[in-house]
């Protein structure tokens, strides 16, 4: 893959999607997927590096913090896990096996919906009685199939509609970040197997980026209200969509 973009660009995507990520607990996959294609990255290597760099980094340190404090409701991981492996690889199958020109605006328009998801979420905050479980299931299924094929999308799609079903935030946030290590895993798997390369300049630049901005996320969050930074993040997705969306169509 030859790219035209420096070290530096990827690790200032990292950068930005991990700072997403801390201020909001989510958005690292769609934010920086959108960030890619904007920078030229194929659709499939797009999601192989957003996966690639959530197993050694976000993914992997958030599950095991999670547990390690008890914030793991094991009825509700059981539901999520085996259906967004299958979820998740099946979504990384079709993606590698599609060509990159047709299947970016379907991904573009996925993240310009995404991107739509989070507005709505930040300006309109509803809640109805907690059926949630009872969906988690099939939830899980289309959330890992969405997150493979879009680079993200699976705290946005899971997590949201499950806490707004009424879950408990904590344990429901703590569970479905265990559960997306497990799917995570699952699908850079199934790109290994069907792109076989991994390019580590894209990979090493969104750890490098993601490692930095880690803890000025943090302490963002105990600082700037979460609405105004959902509401930019949702229309920078959008943005950086439609402009993606606009050159592949034409």
């Amino acid at each position: 893959m030859d790219l035209d973009a420096p070290f530096y660009a990827f690790a200032l995507a990292g950068f930005a999607a991990q700072l997403v990520d801390g201020m909001l607990g989510m958005g690292y996959g769609v934010s920086l997927t959108s960030l890619l294609l904007a920078l030229g990255v194929p659709p499939a290597s797009a999601s192989f590096s957003v996966h690639a760099s959530e197993i050694f980094f976000t993914s992997g340190v958030s599950g095991i913090s999670h547990l390690s404090f008890k914030n793991v409701d094991h009825s509700l991981f059981k539901r999520l896990v085996i259906p967004g492996v299958i979820g998740g690889v099946a979504g990384a199958y079709v993606l590698s096996s599609v060509p990159g020109g047709v299947i970016k605006p379907l991904i573009s328009a996925y993240l310009i919906v995404m991107g739509v998801v989070i507005l709505v979420r930040a300006i309109m905050r509803t809640q109805t009685p907690d059926k949630g479980k009872r969906f988690a299931a099939p939830l899980a299924l289309v959330g890992g199939f969405l997150d493979a094929i879009g680079g993200g999308g699976w705290g946005p799609v899971v997590t949201t509609n499950l806490v707004a079903s009424g879950a408990h935030p904590r344990t429901t946030i703590g569970t479905v970040n265990l559960a997306e290590f497990f799917v995570t895993v699952a699908e850079s798997i199934t790109f290994v197997l069907t792109i076989g390369t991994l390019d580590l300049r894209i990979v090493g630049g969104l750890i490098l980026g993601g490692v930095i901005a880690a803890p000025l996320g943090a302490w963002l969050c105990r600082h700037i209200p979460r609405r105004p930074w959902s509401i930019a993040v949702g229309l920078l997705i959008i943005g950086l969509s439609m402009r993606t969306l606009w050159k592949a169509l034409n």
